[in-house]
């Protein structure tokens, strides 16, 4: 490890943190992103459930949310024996790096530490992709838990608080479904550390340029304001 991947690493971390801090869903910048954005449409469809009895709409909505979390959470593991298996190949990828020129070239614990790390970020976005899963769950449970249409004829405000109760925890389910799917992304960049700290900090910087761009300027989220939001 040389003093130029301990500083393209960092910018990483400063990146990944910078980036999750903005897009968030709860900061309030003069340009609303996506999420925050999308987080609306979230509060807009469960309050529209109190309105109707039947909940097959609802229910199927949400497991189509859970299949979509179980999908990543799958890959994710996947990626996760994939490294545990390059790491059990360290001599032959050594071999293929001293074939390469010398700002290539990396040691062998160097390389270790790299797998270390990329497989501490498949680990983060699993537990992540798995809590959301789980999230969706309650949600469900708690959308089968808002009073039917006569009823709230008696207590509108109780079926208002089930309402927001259910909304808060499909919002928590995405929030860490979007941290799960922004670390397979990042993942991306850090791939290029195995190259050179330099192109990791130029991957690295194209991947947030990309994410940013669909947060804030992507024409998804055009739509969604000329919807009203």
């Amino acid at each position: 490890m040389t003093f130029e991947d301990y500083i393209a690493f960092g910018i990483f971390i400063l990146l990944w943190g910078g980036f999750s801090w903005a897009t968030d869903g709860r900061r309030k910048f003069r340009r609303v992103s996506l999420t925050r954005l999308m987080n609306e449409n979230r509060r807009r469809w469960i309050r529209n459930s109190l309105n109707r009895d039947l909940k097959m709409i609802d229910t199927q909505i949400i497991a189509g949310l859970q299949n979509g979390t179980a999908f990543f959470a799958s890959t994710t593991i996947f990626a996760l024996g994939g490294c545990f298996a390059l790491l059990g190949a360290t001599e032959q990828v050594q071999m293929i790096f001293n074939d390469l020129p010398q700002v290539f070239r990396t040691g062998r614990t160097g390389f270790e530490l790299k797998v270390g790390g990329l497989t501490c970020l498949f680990g983060y976005s699993f537990f992540k992709f798995g809590w959301s899963y789980r999230l969706f769950n309650y949600c469900s449970i708690l959308m089968g838990g808002i009073p039917m249409t006569a009823d709230m004829t008696r207590d509108r405000q109780a079926a208002e608080r089930a309402a927001e109760r259910a909304i808060s925890m499909n919002i928590l389910a995405a929030k860490h479904f979007n941290a799960g799917l922004r670390a397979i992304f990042l993942s991306i960049g850090y791939l290029g550390w195995f190259i050179s700290p330099y192109v990791f900090i130029v991957l690295t910087a194209f991947v947030i340029f990309v994410l940013t761009r669909r947060q804030f300027f992507s024409e998804a989220r055009t739509m969604l304001l000329e919807d009203g939001l």
